[in-house]
């Protein structure tokens, strides 16, 4: 398996993952659940409106940690904007849950993909794995 496919896995079957940004000098983390490959690209999705888009914008560099069956996986990467309908469309069919809050035609929805990633597997009993994409 490919090297992102391998981190799609892995996000998507843990269902929760933690994203961190910077807002100033002040990290923020939070859960997130949205996850999309499409196109040889690893999407997540947030709204416009939140304070986490507002941080991406002012700074794309963002870190993902996510943990399942006592392994985990970070990310580093950047997060860049993609407008594209199709794309949105694509992760409102992969999660309808989210068609309660927001719509590929809306001005809300905004769909960002992981540039420049560094992907580390770990574990406890492992020696850490990376992969880029």
């Amino acid at each position: 398996m490919e090297g992102i496919e391998r981190v799609y896995q892995f996000l998507d079957k843990a269902a929760t993952y933690y994203l961190a940004t910077a807002e100033g000098d002040q990290p923020r983390v939070r859960p997130f659940g949205t996850i999309l490959l499409s196109d040889g690209k690893l999407y997540i999705q947030t709204g416009k409106i939140k304070d986490v888009s507002k941080q991406i914008a002012a700074n794309p560099k963002a870190e993902i940690c996510a943990f399942k069956e006592g392994k985990w996986l970070r990310i580093a990467c950047e997060l860049v904007n993609d407008d594209s309908h199709e794309v949105k469309e694509a992760m409102l069919e992969k999660m309808p849950s989210l068609k309660a809050m927001y719509s590929a035609d809306d001005d809300n929805m905004q769909m960002l993909y992981m540039k420049n990633a560094k992907a580390t597997f770990s574990s406890f009993t492992e020696a850490p794995e990376t992969v880029e994409f």
